[in-house]
């Protein structure tokens, strides 16, 4: 025999599939690491490489877009590394040696590094 549940009782939890989950609705609180890579008297990243969540006016488009980068860089010592000086691996390149020139402060950098590691 089947048991029958009230509409009453399943209503709520009916609402509750319907509206998905209850992360969906909280906000993404910003990293530190954003604020500074988006800052222009900082990090400034946003000059030269497009990011996920960036509308593309504000987002430049002469470096690679920092997209999928635990893809791209498996090993996070790497990931920062190439931020700390990109011109070890490619002597060429026009991004700034960010903590060779201490542009940013070694705490600065883990934190712009944390931040593009979830891209």
């Amino acid at each position: 025999m089947r048991k029958r549940v009230s509409l009453l009782l399943a209503a709520p939890l009916l609402g509750a599939c319907l509206a998905g989950p209850v992360w969906a609705a909280e906000e993404k609180k910003e990293m530190p690491g954003q604020a500074i890579a988006f800052d222009n008297r900082k990090g400034n990243c946003l000059a030269c490489h497009a990011m996920p969540g960036t509308k593309g006016e504000m987002a430049g488009s002469i470096a690679p877009p920092l997209i999928a980068m635990k893809l791209r860089y498996p090993d996070r010592a790497k990931l920062r590394a190439q931020v700390w000086d990109a011109t070890v691996a490619n002597a060429k390149t026009s991004m700034p040696p960010i903590g060779k020139h201490k542009i940013l402060s070694e705490e600065e950098i883990d934190q712009v590094v944390d931040f593009i590691y979830t891209l």
